[in-house]
């Protein structure tokens, strides 16, 4: 019998092992797998009839169980810079963002691994809006096929909406499709993933994959950091970055860290200091953020570009590769921690309007 449209499972997501599953259950060839993935990874197909090497009998089987399962934007919003950044819907009035930056030759889409965030940074306005579940990775990979500029992309970096490693299973699958042969045959060296820190999670990450690593630090006193990454209490950074250097970042791999400026919070020598204490080596790259602000936090406030540029300066000296990453996307909240979903905001807005003793 063949199932509603919204009951079917999507194809784009799946592994080659999981292809091959589909495709055994429904009686058909074990090649017709590597075409499925050949279809959905490498042209990008969105509907089975496209499919034009597999049976029209097939491919009638596969559409009364499946659907390919790629889904275009809801929305896009385009900033001054040339930063894009995209909507996806997935639903139950839920919205994550991916945001595309061009930059000469270089085309990068930083997506989305969760619907919010439960690390509850309080810097960020996902982790301002509560943690609604892990995206599948159908739903993490569709933000790479189906943003307009996909086939242009020369980096993808898991640094959207949610902690990658608080999903890690889905995040392992995206990567392996995005690396595999069968999928879009990428080196491992054109993926980031970006973590504040969950320490059993990014061991099996660094020693099961080979792409580039992210920490985000933004402070590398244990108390300070506490008061703002919750996360701190359980995994202190100290500890992640000792453990991160028993690994090989000498080489094609890399390791950065991430560090938002806030003025006289984070951003003197001695900060810089102990953040120079605990890196692994001085093969670490540490990139300094501007902080963009959001509702609600009034203790925070940016640092001056004169004591971003001292602070880059100490490391410099201190043989530790440090630059100021350049700021994008900001007049259309798609920068650093201003990602939020609109669906979200927009149904809080529809409820309160409802609501019979909302006040004017």
């Amino acid at each position: 019998m063949e199932l509603k449209r919204n009951q079917r499972k999507p194809l784009a997501g799946m592994t080659l092992y999981e292809l091959r599953e589909v495709t055994a259950k429904l009686g058909m060839p074990k090649f017709t797998a590597t075409q499925l993935a050949q279809w959905i990874y490498g042209k990008r197909v969105s509907t089975f009839d496209e499919m034009l090497n597999i049976s029209k009998s097939n491919r009638e089987l596969l559409a009364a169980e499946y659907v390919v399962g790629l889904k275009a934007p809801a929305e896009a919003h385009r900033s001054e810079d040339g930063t894009v950044k995209y909507l996806f819907d997935v639903g139950d009035g839920k919205a994550v963002e991916s945001v595309y930056i061009p930059d000469e030759d270089r085309a990068t889409l930083c997506i989305s691994s969760q619907k919010g965030c439960r690390m509850n940074c309080y810097f960020c306005m996902t982790g301002r809006q509560g943690f609604h579940g892990n995206l599948t990775a159908n739903e993490i990979i569709n933000q790479v096929l189906s943003v307009p500029d996909s086939e242009s992309l020369t980096n993808v970096v898991f640094m959207g909406m949610g902690e990658p490693l608080d999903n890690l299973d889905e995040v392992m699958k995206v990567i392996e499709i995005l690396t595999e042969s069968w999928g879009l045959a990428w080196s491992p060296k054109r993926i980031t993933v970006s973590t504040v820190g969950k320490k059993p999670e990014l061991k099996t990450l660094v020693e099961k994959t080979s792409v580039h690593i992210a920490v985000s630090v933004h402070n590398a006193v244990h108390e300070e950091r506490q008061s703002l990454m919750p996360l701190e209490k359980i995994y202190q950074i100290k500890d992640v970055m000792e453990m991160l250097s028993h690994y090989d970042f000498a080489h094609q791999r890399r390791l950065s860290v991430e560090y938002i400026m806030w003025n006289w919070f984070n951003d003197d020598i001695s900060h810089a200091e102990a953040l120079r204490e605990i890196l692994p080596d001085e093969h670490v790259r540490v990139n300094l953020i501007r902080y963009h602000m959001i509702p609600d936090t009034p203790k925070l406030r940016t640092s001056s570009d004169e004591r971003m540029a001292h602070f880059r300066d100490y490391l410099n000296g201190k043989g530790i590769t440090c630059t100021i990453r350049r700021s994008r996307g900001e007049d259309i909240s798609a920068a650093c921690g201003m990602l939020a979903g609109k669906v979200k905001n927009e149904e809080k807005k529809a409820e309160a309007k409802k609501a019979p003793h909302a006040k004017k």
